[in-house]
């Protein structure tokens, strides 16, 4: 099987150092590997994602001398992919509709016991509220959060559920040693106004697109355990993954996307060469 790796923004801001870095990195390791470097944008939340900035990724991109083969995947377009998997996962009963909102959630995981953790990969832990509250048949409701029961999911799925780590801490990680219904717990799959999440898309775009090593930063390592568990539920390939160090700033914190001051755009507009900006990022 032929390398295949990708690079996926999502157009709600200029592009960074930290964006170059990962995208750099993903295309140096395809082309040592004479595989395929893929583009794909990660635009399902359209109350954020703009055209403009999907312009910008495309310019930043090729000035930095990265090329990738057409048409782009846009999440905001393959919605019926992620509705087949939210339907499978449902029909396996593996999904429950939740009503709580975040008040909810806070006050309800507001006296955990001890040696509890509170937060996982997802942010807070979900208590479990509504995990009995509604019936699992039926048809898939329409426009409601749908959650991941943690514990019927890890039953439901077979073997070790493993992956392989070539990144900042190389090596075999077996997905059930990390005890995941405790740190990480019930995780929305289907938000009630885009109807799919990060996790599921990313796995059913990464099965799609025939991806054999994800390329990230670190701040994404955790959660990993999250996506090789959904890959045994749909019945995908389980690809390597390559997690990163991040770029940060003078005082140690990663950059964002507001940080203008260190967008690509703008280290262009003052004469930096695509080299100066592999300088930068230790390149």
């Amino acid at each position: 099987m032929i390398y295949t790796t990708r690079f996926a923004p999502s157009p709600t801001g200029p592009l960074h150092l930290g964006h170059a870095f990962s995208a750099l990195t993903a295309f140096d390791r395809a082309r040592a590997a004479h595989g395929r470097f893929l583009l794909r944008l990660e635009d399902i939340d359209q109350s954020r994602a703009r055209p403009e900035w999907t312009a910008q990724i495309f310019d930043d991109l090729q000035w930095l001398g990265l090329t990738w083969p057409s048409p782009v995947l846009h999440q905001s377009e393959n919605m019926k992919s992620y509705a087949q998997a939210i339907n499978k996962l449902w029909k396996n009963k593996l999904l429950y509709r939740c009503d709580c909102n975040r008040r909810d959630i806070a006050e309800a995981a507001g006296a955990p016991q001890e040696g509890v953790p509170t937060h996982g990969p997802d942010g807070l832990i979900y208590p479990g509220t509504c995990r009995s509250r509604h019936p699992r048949g039926g048809p898939v409701p329409a426009a409601a959060t749908l959650r991941l029961d943690m514990q019927s999911a890890l039953n439901h799925a077979t073997g070790t559920l493993t992956y392989t780590e070539t990144g900042v801490a190389p090596g075999q990680i077996d997905v059930r040693d990390t005890h995941p219904s405790d740190t990480i717990g019930d995780i929305v799959l289907a938000r009630r106004d885009m109807a799919t999440s990060y996790h599921l898309s990313v796995v059913v775009d990464d099965a799609a697109q025939s991806i054999t090593e994800v390329v990230r930063g670190e701040d994404l390592a955790d959660a990993t355990r999250i996506h090789v568990i959904l890959q045994a539920l749909l019945n995908v390939p389980t690809p390597a993954y390559h997690h990163h160090q991040l770029i940060r700033d003078e005082a140690g914190k990663r950059l964002a996307k507001r940080d203008d001051a260190r967008a690509i755009a703008t280290y262009r507009s003052e004469g930096a060469t695509p080299e100066v900006i592999r300088a930068m990022v230790g390149l």
